[in-house]
């Protein structure tokens, strides 16, 4: 005959079920931030809010475009910064570059 194994001690079982909590809560921690992440990751970033016109002064063409929340910068290929309010889309500042050489 063969005789049984001892039980584990008190302690050792206690141990044992803290590591085995233990594991399955950070198991399900990890599927829920990875699940977190592919729905969040997902979604389409909100639309950003551009004025119906922006009109350029005479003989002008953008080269670049900043947006903010207030208001649009056009650099213009005439080497010179055009600020434009945002929501009405009206001119509100211009600033000359100075040219490199």
């Amino acid at each position: 005959m063969s005789v049984p194994p001892d039980p584990l001690p008190p302690d050792l079982r206690l141990l044992k079920r803290l590591v085995i909590v233990l594991t399955s809560v950070m198991i399900l921690g990890l599927i829920l931030i990875l699940g977190l992440l592919v729905t969040r990751l997902g979604l389409a970033p909100a639309p950003i809010a551009l004025p119906d016109r922006v009109t350029l002064p005479e003989g002008t063409r953008a080269e670049a475009v900043t947006l903010s929340r207030d208001w649009v910068l056009v650099v213009s290929d005439g080497e010179e910064l055009l600020l434009f309010d945002r929501r009405s889309g009206a001119l509100r500042h211009r600033v000359d570059l100075p040219v490199a050489e």
